[in-house]
Parts: C-alpha cells; sequence; structure tokens
C-alpha cells in the first residue's frame, strides 16, 4: 500500500486519466474529489463490494435457470427431429 500526505487542493494521480483531489478536511473526514473517463466506474468500498455480491447471488441463480431452458430446448428440437 503506498500511504501518502495530501493537503488540502492537491492531488494525486492514477495512471494517466483518474485524479483524486482533496476538497475539503473537517475533523475526522476528509472529502475527495475523483475525476475519471465515463467508462472507469468509481463506488465506495461498500457499494462496490454490495454490486460484487448481488452479481455473484443474481449469476448463480440465473445461469442455472437459464442452463436448464438451454437443454430443454435442444432436448425438444432433437425430439421433433
Amino acid at each position: 500500500m503506498l500511504v501518502l500526505t495530501r493537503r488540502l487542493n492537491q492531488s494525486i494521480k492514477i495512471g494517466d486519466d483518474v485524479e483524486i483531489t482533496v476538497i475539503e478536511v473537517r475533523g475526522d473526514q476528509v472529502r475527495l474529489g475523483v475525476s475519471a473517463p465515463r467508462d472507469v466506474a468509481v463506488h465506495r468500498k461498500e457499494v462496490y463490494l454490495q454490486i460484487q455480491q448481488e452479481n455473484r447471488a443474481a449469476a448463480s441463480v440465473e445461469d442455472a435457470s437459464g442452463l436448464d431452458a438451454i437443454g430443454d430446448a435442444f432436448a425438444n428440437a432433437a425430439k421433433k427431429q
């Protein structure tokens, strides 16, 4: 992990396209601004983890039922021939 010290209005760069700027420091809270291209997803970690959990749950339910439906369709098509 890289640990940096930044002051108000100072930034860090991640690659060529992402810039994180310290917007405000108030007590134990720091407000950060993130500039990134539209195709780069930027989420708070807790939101990111929730999205990942929901994607895994959806994939396990939908994939299984979708595969069953495809298998049934192929079986029915084979019977008709």
